[in-house]
């Protein structure tokens, strides 16, 4: 149907200039506004008004509670809108809010960020694992039909004597073709499931990003991490084989041969002996600190000769670069899930958000200096800091600017990480919830369960003196494997969740690295300090 807006017969035009089109509706007073005239209805101070986008018209909705009111707020902490008499008063009242049109426009940027990362990422991969499956079943066909061959040749030289013994070993292989059958037909079932699910839910954001309905764009909540990796995939180890003995008639039965088992594990991604440089990006910052991931092909960096936070993609362009609200230099760096950025301010002790083209300070710390930074896998914010006193280090859980939990002490109350600010500290979540700073100071990485309980402490492989590994950068990948910066001896040690040292990644480009981060497919990035390059580094096969 025609829109009104540009009917012929009908132009809207604005209540108060009558200009036609006018692109702005106030929700409150019910008349269309040019963008010359909207500052001139703002000014009328005597009443509310609450401007959106003309298409947006009628799309606010009314506050179950106070039925004369619009909802024109978003409650973050709750993510349902609420109208201003709910935001003072109630449940509500110390709750993080903004504004409903901005809260639903970073809603919509988190759905065509998952849709296409779902349809340019995802799906493929489920699309060229399902490939597979074909081609897959041909390979068990065509090498029983070679095991049966071979059975029947040495059937035919031992006569009807054996036929029975032959007949026994076939089913052998039948009941192992159908095993492995059954193990292809299991993946089959699964990726297809997933293929199906991950469709629906393209569907359903595309249909979304299309609808105004405010509320349902409102509840959405993304899935896009359920799909990120393949269900398992399994590997054929040992394939049935059969080797025909010489025939003797006394010893038939024995004289047959033998037919080996099948058998089937499920692939578990193994570490490269040495890890490949696949990219090699050059910011423009010579102290480089940090590097944290926005996406598969852009990130963040940020270094200590400036106060300017650079967006990179892996061609080496700089794609934004935005200062420092403050005009402090940053000490540390993190992408939320929604994609907004997230840096510790340690002069004027405060933890910001850079969302868009806007800074917002989340939290402004009083006798405490924050240094390292994670977002966690559940949205929350992990603030490592030190007291002014420099007597005290601790780790705070935030939602949003809630404070949720404290780590601080063990059971006997005694200090988990070492004090000391001179060196800062960095801390990552596992993706068993555990949470892994790298303390510099205490020469260690100390790993601490979400209930607050020591896990351990990694000092470096048995080999290797405490007093020669410093560790700096810190990240965990899909494996739940932990991985730190050594800089001064330029690697990286890669250790279990359990502490158990794996290996070390070296290589003779890699020089002094800090900073670390991994994105979706487990690609290591690394910031080097000196040369102000973020090497980007495969090293699982």
């Amino acid at each position: 149907m025609e829109d009104p807006m540009y009917s012929l017969q009908d132009v809207i035009r604005c209540d108060l200039c009558e200009t036609p089109v006018p692109p702005k509706h106030c929700e409150l007073c019910h008349i269309h506004l040019c963008e010359a005239c909207v500052g001139k209805h703002l000014s009328d101070k005597s009443k509310d008004h609450y401007i959106v986008p003309f298409k947006q018209r009628g799309s606010i909705p009314k506050c179950p509670n106070h039925s004369s009111k619009l909802c024109t707020i978003f409650c973050k902490d709750c993510n349902v809108s609420i109208c201003k008499i709910c935001s003072s008063l109630g449940e509500h009242a110390k709750h993080k809010t903004e504004d409903l049109l901005k809260a639903m426009a970073e809603k919509e940027e988190l759905i065509r960020k998952d849709l296409q990362e779902l349809e340019e990422s995802i799906y493929p991969k489920y699309q060229e694992a399902a490939t597979n499956i074909p081609v897959q079943r041909a390979d068990v066909n065509k090498r029983s039909q070679k095991l049966t061959t071979a059975l029947d040749k040495q059937g035919e030289a031992l006569h009807t004597e054996i036929d029975t013994i032959i007949q026994g070993m076939k089913s052998d292989i039948d009941d192992m073709d159908a095993q492995h059958i059954a193990a292809i037909d299991q993946q089959e079932v699964a990726i297809n499931k997933k293929s199906t699910e991950i469709k629906k839910v393209i569907l359903d954001l595309k249909r979304l990003l299309d609808t105004s309905d405010v509320c349902l764009v409102s509840e959405y909540t993304s899935r896009t991490e359920e799909f990120r990796s393949l269900p398992a995939q399994f590997q054929v180890t040992s394939l049935p084989t059969f080797t025909p003995q010489e025939i003797h008639r006394e010893q038939i039965h024995q004289q047959i041969g033998s037919l080996s088992e099948l058998a089937i594990t499920y692939l578990v991604p193994t570490l490269l002996d040495k890890p490949r440089i696949r990219t090699d990006i050059q910011t423009e910052c010579r102290s480089l600190y940090n590097v944290s991931c926005l996406s598969d092909s852009e990130l963040w960096t940020c270094g200590y000769n400036d106060n300017i936070l650079r967006l990179y993609n892996l061609q080496g362009e700089l794609l934004r670069s935005v200062p420092t609200k403050s005009g402090n230099k940053p000490r540390d760096i993190a992408v939320t899930r929604s994609g907004g950025l997230v840096y510790s301010d340690y002069r004027d002790r405060s933890i910001n958000l850079v969302s868009g083209t806007q800074i917002q300070t989340l939290i402004t710390l009083r006798g405490w200096i924050p240094w390292g930074l994670c977002s966690t896998s559940s949205g929350d914010l992990l603030v490592i800091m030190t007291s002014d006193d420099d007597k005290q280090t601790k780790v705070v859980r935030y939602s949003g600017s809630t404070q949720k939990q404290t780590i601080q002490y063990d059971d006997q109350g005694k200090p988990f990480y070492s004090s000391g600010y001179y060196y800062t500290k960095y801390l990552s979540e596992n993706r068993n919830s555990d949470i892994c700073v790298a303390d510099y100071d205490a020469c260690a990485v100390v790993v601490v369960s979400a209930a607050r309980k020591l896990r351990f402490r990694y000092t470096g492989p048995p080999s290797t003196p405490q007093e020669s590994f410093r560790p700096r950068g810190i990240t965990t990948d899909s494996r739940a494997n932990i991985l730190t910066s050594d800089h001064y001896k330029h690697r990286i040690h890669i250790i279990d969740q359990d502490g158990n040292f794996l290996r070390f990644l070296h290589n003779r480009g890699l020089q002094r690295p800090h900073g670390l981060c991994v994105d979706s497919r487990d690609n290591l990035f690394v910031a080097e300090i000196d040369t102000g390059n973020v090497k980007k580094l495969q090293y699982y096969k």
